[in-house]
């Protein structure tokens, strides 16, 4: 019964057994053990995660009540909504290994932007949702208003109509965190195609840089957004984990929310209470994409109570499936629960036989 309700769960829970599978399984359980205490999760997401429509299990677990906060690069606020849009004008190209130059400039020239194996369309994503965009600005300018990045697209994505729609809204991450009304921050924005169209309007004069409110006003709400998010979790106060899908800085800014608050604020707060991150990136000197947890215990990030998960393996492989276990058991919350308990057990057993050899 457990396994026609929960394939995927007890999938993993049967064959995820060592290596990087277990590191999946055991982030699994232990995100799914945080939830069901009453704690928040926090997720970064770096890479071209909305090129590869990680939206197809993000935007269900948004709305699940899996994610309650997010850290997101420029490109990945953005390509959510060119991934509704204009989805049906994407092109894939699965043979792009073997591309020669002369080939990629073809691809320039039907004015498609390649990232790895698709592309996104000029016209009917960047072009057309600029029409819509530049307006807002515009007024805002006019008006004087002031917002976060983020919030000019939820405006912007809550006011499609649904007949402009060529993707599914309910594999739209970006409409589901809209509707949400979920916290966000989009540290270094201005490395974005938006970015930089936004960048271009301001040197023409056409719309004053201040209407985007700063990276250090996004740090500076994120410690509210922190601190509600904490005080919001239950059953003992929980706390709130933090999920990382590669670096870079989509994960370095918003994890640095605690010790901020602890030693620039000078205020008690709650460290994180779970840590996971998946990436393909191995440790080197100098790459925080590749530091493990425990460097992040000398920076306060974390401390040595904190669960804590890496996952060495490719993210659009990896979360979609976390994330589709992770909803089935939401749906079937005891089903889950047993079949955690019983691998769980299983491990245990093999481990005592192990111990006591």
């Amino acid at each position: 019964m457990a396994t026609a309700q929960l394939p995927i769960l007890d999938f993993v829970a049967r064959n995820y057994k060592n290596f990087n599978a277990r590191a999946t399984r055991d982030a699994m359980f232990a995100y799914w053990d945080h939830i069901q205490a009453g704690g928040k999760m926090y997720w970064a997401v770096a890479g071209a995660m909305s090129s590869a429509q990680l939206g197809i299990s993000l935007a269900p677990a948004i709305r699940a009540g899996l994610v309650h906060g997010l850290s997101v690069t420029g490109a990945n606020l953005e390509e959510s909504l060119f991934r509704l849009v204009a989805h049906d004008s994407y092109k894939d190209f699965p043979d792009y290994r073997y591309f020669t130059k002369k080939d990629d400039t073809k691809i320039l020239k039907d004015r498609m932007r390649r990232v790895t194996d698709t592309s996104i369309p000029e016209d009917e994503a960047f072009r057309s949702v600029e029409k819509i965009l530049v307006p807002m600005w515009e007024r805002a300018t006019k008006n004087g208003e002031r917002r976060f990045w983020h919030e000019y697209f939820y405006e912007l994505i809550l006011s499609i109509p649904k007949s402009k729609f060529e993707g599914n809204p309910d594999d739209c991450w970006l409409l589901a965190a809209a509707k949400a009304k979920l916290p966000m921050v989009v540290p270094g924005h201005e490395d974005s195609t938006f970015g930089n169209i936004f960048a271009s309007h301001v040197k023409f004069n056409d719309c004053s840089a201040s209407i985007v409110k700063s990276g250090i006003e996004y740090m500076a709400n994120l410690y509210d957004d922190y601190k509600a998010l904490s005080k919001g979790s239950t059953s003992g106060g929980k706390g709130v984990g933090f999920f990382q899908i590669g670096g870079g800085i989509a994960g370095d800014f918003p994890i640095c929310v605690v010790p901020s608050i602890k030693y620039d604020l000078q205020e008690k707060v709650r460290p994180w209470a779970y840590f996971c991150q998946i990436s393909d990136s191995t440790t080197s000197y100098g790459s925080y994409s590749g530091a493990t947890p425990n460097e992040k215990i000398t920076w306060d990030k974390l401390t040595e109570d904190t669960p804590m998960f890496v996952v060495e393996s490719d993210a659009t492989i990896v979360a979609p499936m976390m994330l589709t276990a992770l909803l089935e058991a939401k749906a079937n919350p005891k089903a889950a629960d047993a079949i955690i308990k019983a691998s769980r057990a299983e491990t245990k057993k093999h481990l005592a036989k192990v111990r006591g050899a």
